[in-house]
């Protein structure tokens, strides 16, 4: 397929779904719940978020318009391991004070997960895609002929289709339910792009590989493994069905298949962006000709910001995380601050707008509240239902977020407990000055992109959200 049928598809495909939307929709008691996760994808670069986006996004943007879009929706923390975490359990990642998915599975076996809940309520539950949450006895020293417990199958989904972390972390293969397609058995060396910093581009690490696995094909896999789960549960309509989609891109390695490569003025980052926008598509497709979009919430989120320094910015014209400070790893905005579209046709009405601050640890309360079913007590999770039937006051007053430090919101305050980006941007790491500021302050609504630190000039303000840390973290 050429580039131009490539992106002449896309549009076709968004105009499809924009008529799917246009028809009445019942409103289904249980609906089915499709969650589908970007990697790395910032806040900026779907267009409906950013009209000055270089990336099209079609899709993306016919689901905001036939949905509501978020634009205080935030990650629990700001790099994968944290922000996954918090989605399956509803739980803060500061919860967990080990958190390494190369030692151990990061769930604990009894913890509840959203997708543990749903079956618990008769829901099909189904992953599709990058796991990253560890399996038990970690990864070091593997007997890839012994069950892999401990992942997904074990924490609450029936089926499983995926990789076990980014595709920049070896060993690359595939795992169905709890066993590997194939083992890693050969080895693949480094690789880099010029013209790139060494985690950019079409960036991996040397390690094993199983035979015949390849980088490329592995997002086009996943897109097809899900349009085939769906059409998998016309075996069983009267059951409701719950999918995951962790998609691996667009974090690195930035590899866009041919035909979508030249779809952006933003070299191999917009290629891949544009390409992850398709594969969306094919799953609303999907939904569509098997018959379950009038009855299917769709929910379409990425799990932190990018990795794209001022330098791509001023090369390409492109800000990843618009208007926003940072990206991934930081605990400025554009580390956490994510695109956050929800679709639920004859409830959520199409083509509005929510700024109430939500975060992905609501979602185990907020399908608990869908689904009739009872919220765990020791969870930092919040029902979003009411915004999503149109409401305007907040659910939450509160959100703590995770990274190389501690950040906490109170309404329009941000307080972050250290000076310096904490992450990937820098300075990483600012030394305070004796009679100095030793943490930053922001007054998000008049200044989200956190330009002017007012932690002298509020000192009242700082010592509220000093507190209100000191008290989540006990």
């Amino acid at each position: 397929m050429s580039r131009r049928t490539a992106a002449a598809t896309c549009l076709l495909l968004s105009s499809v779904l924009g008529a799917c939307a246009a028809r009445p929709a019942k409103r289904a008691a249980r609906p089915n719940i499709v969650f589908i996760l970007a990697d790395d994808m910032g806040y900026g670069d779907p267009r409906c978020n950013n009209p000055a986006s270089k990336i099209e996004t079609p899709c993306i943007d016919a689901l905001a318009a036939q949905g509501m879009r978020f634009t205080d929706a935030h990650a629990p923390g700001s790099v994968c391991v944290p922000s996954r975490y918090g989605l399956l359990t509803g739980r803060y990642p500061m919860r967990m004070q080990k958190m390494n998915p190369g030692q151990r599975a990061v769930i604990d076996t009894d913890r509840e997960t959203i997708a543990s809940l749903l079956r618990e309520r008769g829901y099909h539950t189904g992953m599709v895609g990058k796991w990253h949450l560890g399996f038990d006895g970690g990864a070091k020293g593997r007997d890839y002929a012994e069950p892999m417990t401990g992942g997904p199958v074990d924490r609450g989904f029936d089926t499983y289709f995926g990789i076990p972390a980014s595709l920049d972390i070896p060993p690359y293969y595939y795992i169905r339910d709890r066993a590997p397609v194939a083992p890693p058995t050969e080895r693949v060396e480094a690789k880099n792009t010029d013209g790139w910093t060494k985690i950019q581009g079409e960036f991996w690490r040397a390690g094993g590989i199983a035979p015949g696995f390849r980088h490329e094909d592995v997002l086009p896999r996943l897109g097809v493994e899900a349009c085939g789960h769906i059409s998998a549960r016309t075996q069983e309509r009267d059951r409701p069905f719950f999918l995951y989609v962790a998609l691996p891109a667009p974090h690195t390695p930035w590899l866009p298949t041919e035909m979508h490569r030249g779809q952006s003025a933003v070299d191999l980052y917009g290629d891949f962006v544009s390409q992850v926008d398709f594969t969306v598509s094919t799953i609303l497709i999907a939904l569509e000709r098997f018959g379950f979009s009038d009855d299917t919430l769709v929910i379409f989120s990425s799990d932190n910001g990018p990795v794209w320094y001022p330098r791509d910015v001023e090369r390409f014209g492109h800000s990843s995380v618009g208007p926003l400070a940072g990206m991934k790893g930081d605990a400025w905005e554009g580390g956490h601050r994510m695109p956050f579209v929800v679709r639920w046709p004859g409830r959520v009405v199409p083509g509005t707008v929510c700024d109430q601050m939500i975060c992905f640890t609501d979602m185990l309360a907020t399908f608990a509240d869908i689904t009739g079913a009872e919220t765990p007590e020791d969870v930092d999770s919040v029902s979003i239902v009411p915004l999503l039937d149109g409401g305007v006051r907040p659910v939450r007053d509160t959100l703590v977020l995770k990274h190389n430090g501690s950040v906490v919101r109170e309404g329009r305050w941000k307080l972050i407990t250290h000076l310096g980006s904490g992450g990937f941007s820098k300075p990483r790491r600012i030394k305070p000055v004796e009679g100095g500021p030793t943490g930053q302050l922001y007054d998000l609504s008049t200044d989200p992109g956190e330009t002017t630190n007012l932690w002298a000039e509020r000192p009242d303000v700082v010592a509220r959200l000093s507190r209100l840390l000191a008290d989540e973290r006990k």
